[in-house]
């Protein structure tokens, strides 16, 4: 499994008619706010050309890594306070690792606003108040717990009281808690703790219009999300839901050509994976053998014994070395034999930093 991903927004932004095209799963697109309501959940497999041309020199099948996309049903004004199922909603957040924020870029009188209105701007700020405010609810009850705590001389409970003081100003002005510079690693470690809602790395998925789809720089709304999003140094996705949802209904073999119709060099799928990929920090190796090629998630920097360990924690514990060959000698050369006559193999210990692309063959002993 690569990552989970929330997909979150406002109601009749193209938050499920997204998730569609995105995922095996078929999630009910409609028409009105709360369409819904439990969150789907769909696996994805992340489209690597790598690992096909590695599947075709061991002439095995391919086993792709995955993401975990989980539509969250729309969040309104007062959900932080439990309005349109606020609370549950709000919960579902917090079980993912990164959340997509999917904004309307779109004119369409017959999609109805919530707010009578296309704005993106106010719609990321609608949202960003409400988790903020549920933040600031959580950050403010910690912190009575850390000052009747702290009296008895607990170092961590009179970090938490500096931390949870200095983080409820910056929620109350509607800050999210990933912009706040932490001091320490205990503070570090005190700020994860709280599981705070705005402290998930996020990315803007702007939901364009099929004319804008090719070009979406040229889109007032587009341009007005991608402005507000560099001031907090986030990436914004252009995609059309419309057209994803036409795309994922084709037959593999037709997608090429819809898509240099559609002025469009890839599926948003794969800019979607990419920024999310980015955002936190991953990257993917490869295993290969005759019976299957497989792509493995590692964050970036992971050494050797840490990314065998996401295969299976006794391949970490008792790791001894790694046999590394990059992809793309695989490619060239054509076999593991001919890699190793050209010195293209090389034997890695435990202080190796595995890299994106590098494939694997583990040694180990328990």
């Amino acid at each position: 499994m690569g990552f989970s991903c929330g997909v979150v927004g406002l109601p009749n932004v193209g938050k499920s008619t997204l998730f569609n095209a995105l995922s095996t799963a078929k999630a009910e697109a409609q028409n009105f706010p709360f369409c819904t309501i439990e969150p789907n959940v769909g696996i994805v497999p992340v489209p690597d050309p790598r690992l096909k041309k590695l599947a075709e020199v061991y002439q095995t099948i391919e086993v792709p890594t995955s993401i975990r996309f989980v539509d969250i049903a729309g969040l309104v004004r007062g959900a932080s306070k439990g309005e349109g199922l606020g609370n549950q909603f709000l919960g579902h957040i917090r079980e993912v690792d990164a959340i997509a924020h999917v904004v309307r870029c779109f004119e369409d009188e017959n999609v109805t606003h919530v707010d009578g209105r296309v704005n993106p701007v106010g719609d990321v700020e609608t949202i960003h108040t409400e988790l903020c405010l549920k933040d600031l609810d959580t950050v403010t009850k910690r912190l009575d717990r850390a000052r009747k705590q702290s009296k008895g001389g607990d170092a961590k409970e009179k970090v938490l009281v500096s931390l949870c003081e200095e983080l409820a100003a910056h929620l109350d002005q509607g800050k999210p808690a990933r912009s706040y510079a932490t001091k320490s690693d205990a503070e570090r470690a005190a700020l994860a703790e709280l599981q705070l809602l705005t402290s998930k790395p996020t990315f803007y998925v702007a939901n364009v219009d099929e004319g804008s789809a090719a070009e979406p720089e040229k889109n007032p709304h587009y341009k007005a999300l991608v402005e507000y999003a560099a001031q907090e140094g986030a990436s914004v996705v252009p995609i059309c839901a419309a057209l994803e949802a036409q795309i994922a209904e084709l037959d593999p073999a037709d997608r090429p050509e819809f898509l240099e119709a559609a002025g469009l060099e890839e599926a948003g799928l794969n800019r979607v994976i990419r920024t999310g990929y980015s955002l936190l920090g991953l990257i993917t190796y490869f295993t290969a053998g005759k019976k299957e090629a497989r792509a493995w998630t590692v964050r970036k920097g992971a050494t050797a014994p840490e990314a065998a360990g996401v295969i299976h924690s006794d391949f970490e514990r008792g790791f001894i070395r790694a046999e590394v060959i990059w992809w793309e000698d695989l490619i060239t050369l054509g076999s593991e034999a001919k890699c190793k006559e050209q010195g293209k193999l090389g034997i890695e210990g435990k202080e190796y930093v595995v890299r994106d692309g590098d494939v694997i063959h583990f040694r180990f002993n328990v």
